[in-house]
C-alpha cells in the first residue's frame, strides 16, 4: 500500500511539473521569464494542392519575422519560426501542430489557409493552451473550436455578403448560378451565405452544381448552369480548380461573369485560366493598387525579396506574426493565459490588410475589397484591379481618396461610398 502511494504521488508530481512547464511554454531557451528565443510554429500546405497559399503565407510570416528580429526582436527577445509542411490534408495539419505545440513546445502558431485543416489542427492547439491565429481561414466554424484560436482575416458570413451586395447592386444581377466545391468547408460555407444573401436582396439562384477539388472536366455542371441563363456564376473555389472552370466556361460559350472569393488569389490562377479570367471578380483582403505608404512599402519589400508581387495570403501571413509580436509585447511575455488575453484585446491595430480588431468570437473585423481581373493581351499577363471597398455593420469608412483613384486600406472609394453595397451588414 505504502509503494502504491509513493508511485500515485509520484506521478502525480511528475503531471503536475509538465502540465506548468505546458502551460509555461517550457523551459531553457522557451522559457516565458523575459529570455530566450520566442519559438512560433508555423503550419501550411506547401507541397499539395494549394501549395501556392501555403508558400504566400510562409513567405509573409518569415518576412515580418525577420524585420522585428532586425529591429531587436519583441522585448528583445529573437523570434524562431519552425516551419512544418501539411501538404493540405487535414489528418496531417493536425500531426504537425501536434508536434509543434508538444515537441517543439512553441509559444505560438500561425497558420493555416484552408478552413478545413484549421479545424482538424485548432483542437491541438486550445487542448495544449497555445495560442493559434489562422491568418486566412474565413470558416466561421474555426474560432469555435476553443478560446485560444483567432484569426486576422473577415469571415465568410461577411465574405459571402460582400459578393452577393456586389451581384445584386453593382453588377444589378437578378439571377444566380452556383457551382462549389462539394468536400471543402470554405466553398460550402461561401455559397450558404452567398445564397441567403442574394435571395434576401431579392435575386434568384437559378442553377446550383458541385464538384470535388482534383476534378478536371466541368462540362457536365457549366452546362446545366448555361442553360439557366444566369446573370453571374459564383465559383467560392479554389484557384486550381477555378482557373479550369473559367476555361471551360468560356469554351461552352457563357458569357455571365465569375464570382469568387480570396480562394482564387494566386499567380497560377492566371496560369490556368489566362484570358478567359478577364471580368471576373473576387472579394479580397487588401489590393497591391492600394497608394497608403505602409502597403506599397510591404509590397515593395516583398518583391525585392521574394521577385513577385504578395498576393493576400502573404499579406494576411505577414500580419499575423505582426499582430502575434505586438501581442506579446502587450502581455509583458510568451505565458500562454496572458498571451491569449493580449491577442483577443487587439483593438485598431493598423496592419497590411487594414485595421484589425478582435470581436468577442476571436474574429477580426475589418473591411473587404472587391477586385476585377483584367488580362493584358499583349503582355499576356494577368492582374487583379481594385474596384470597390465593402465595410461591415458599424464600422465608419473613413475619408476618400480623390475620384479615380483606389482609396487606402479601410477606405473607400467615392464609387464604393455611394453604392448600395457599401456598408453593408455581417451575419457575425
Amino acid at each position: 500500500m505504502k509503494r502504491t502511494l509513493l508511485a500515485l504521488l509520484l506521478i502525480t508530481t511528475l503531471f503536475a511539473s509538465f502540465a506548468c512547464e505546458r502551460r509555461n511554454g517550457g523551459s531553457g531557451t522557451n522559457a516565458t521569464d523575459g529570455s530566450g528565443e520566442i519559438i512560433v510554429g508555423y503550419y501550411g500546405d506547401l507541397t499539395g494542392r494549394t501549395a501556392s497559399f501555403g508558400t504566400s503565407t510562409k513567405n509573409g510570416v518569415e518576412m515580418a519575422a525577420d524585420e522585428i528580429n532586425k529591429a531587436g526582436g519583441v522585448m528583445g527577445r529573437p523570434v524562431r519560426v519552425i516551419v512544418e509542411d501539411d501538404q493540405g490534408e487535414p489528418n496531417k495539419a493536425a500531426t504537425v501542430v501536434s508536434k509543434l505545440v508538444n515537441q517543439d513546445k512553441v509559444h505560438a502558431v500561425l497558420g493555416e489557409v484552408a478552413s478545413s485543416n484549421s479545424l482538424a489542427a485548432a483542437p491541438k492547439a486550445q487542448e495544449a493552451r497555445v495560442p493559434m491565429i489562422s491568418p486566412s481561414s474565413t470558416n466561421p466554424n474555426v474560432t469555435q473550436v476553443g478560446d485560444y484560436i483567432f484569426r486576422v482575416c473577415f469571415i465568410d458570413p461577411f465574405q459571402g455578403d460582400v459578393m452577393a451586395k456586389f451581384a445584386a447592386k453593382n453588377l444589378n444581377a437578378k439571377r444566380a448560378a452556383i457551382l462549389y466545391d462539394f468536400n471543402a468547408d470554405y466553398s460550402r460555407g461561401l455559397r450558404e451565405f452567398f445564397t441567403r444573401s442574394f435571395k434576401g436582396l431579392g435575386g434568384e439562384i437559378v442553377a446550383e452544381q458541385s464538384y470535388t477539388q482534383g476534378d478536371r472536366d466541368f462540362s457536365g455542371q457549366l452546362t446545366q448552369i448555361r442553360a439557366a441563363n444566369p446573370d453571374v456564376i459564383y465559383v467560392p473555389g479554389y484557384y486550381g480548380e477555378v482557373g479550369v472552370i473559367s476555361n471551360q466556361s468560356k469554351q461552352l460559350g457563357i458569357k455571365a461573369p465569375l464570382l469568387g472569393g480570396d480562394g482564387w488569389d494566386s499567380p497560377q490562377l492566371w496560369e490556368l485560366g489566362g484570358a478567359s479570367l478577364d471580368g471576373n471578380y473576387i472579394s479580397n483582403h487588401y489590393s497591391v493598387d492600394d497608394p497608403s505608404p505602409a502597403i506599397q512599402k510591404f509590397v515593395a519589400d516583398y518583391k525585392a525579396r521574394y521577385n513577385i508581387l504578395p498576393d493576400a495570403l502573404a499579406a494576411l501571413g505577414y500580419d499575423s506574426m505582426k499582430v502575434l509580436a505586438d501581442a506579446i509585447t502587450r502581455a509583458g511575455g510568451t505565458d500562454s493565459v496572458k498571451l491569449r488575453e493580449a491577442i483577443a484585446q487587439t483593438k485598431n491595430y493598423a496592419g497590411v490588410t487594414g485595421s484589425i480588431s478582435i470581436d468577442k468570437d476571436r474574429n477580426a473585423v475589418k473591411p473587404a475589397v472587391v477586385l476585377k481581373l483584367v488580362w493584358d493581351a499583349a503582355a499576356k499577363a494577368g492582374k487583379f484591379n481594385y474596384d470597390t471597398t465593402i465595410y461591415p455593420e458599424g464600422m465608419t469608412p473613413p475619408a476618400t481618396t480623390s475620384a479615380g483613384s483606389p482609396a487606402p486600406a479601410g477606405a473607400a472609394s467615392p464609387a464604393a461610398a455611394t453604392s448600395p453595397a457599401s456598408g453593408s451588414g455581417t451575419n457575425r
